[in-house]
């Protein structure tokens, strides 16, 4: 079972539903149940900025929440891995100025005591330019 918004610890997490839960939250701008899917030592990797803890990954995530209307995930393909999960996805979204976005992703996520303790994050950085 995953925790309430009031439950700042994910126990017996299948990595699917973690990620899951992970993509909703963001496509609900909620970052209180975002941060109650990440590790409190969580490491953020992504191609375009390099590593960032736990912290900074929210305010990025707030940022884009900000900026980024009407978000949401489809998912192309999303798999356990012994140690996490595997997802494949385009972010689509309403920019600022009107603009339809859709940014590919793929996500390495690795599950550690029932959270996200590190993601790897490759995406196309076209449609980041779109936001600022």
């Amino acid at each position: 079972m995953l925790p309430t918004r009031d439950d700042d610890r994910v126990t017996d997490a299948d990595p699917l539903e973690l990620a899951e839960r992970m993509c909703r939250a963001i496509e609900s701008a909620d970052l209180d149940a975002l941060q109650a899917c990440y590790h409190p030592d969580l490491v953020t990797w992504t191609n375009t900025g390099g590593e960032v803890d736990r912290a900074r990954s929210l305010e990025m995530v707030g940022w884009l929440c900000r900026k980024l209307a009407d978000r949401h995930y489809d998912v192309h393909r999303r798999v356990a891995l012994p140690d996490g999960f595997l997802q494949q996805h385009v972010l689509r979204g309403t920019a600022p100025d009107g603009r339809a976005v859709a940014m590919p992703a793929c996500i390495v996520g690795i599950v550690r005591d029932g959270r996200i303790a590190r993601m790897d994050e490759y995406l196309d950085p076209t449609a980041l330019s779109a936001l600022r």
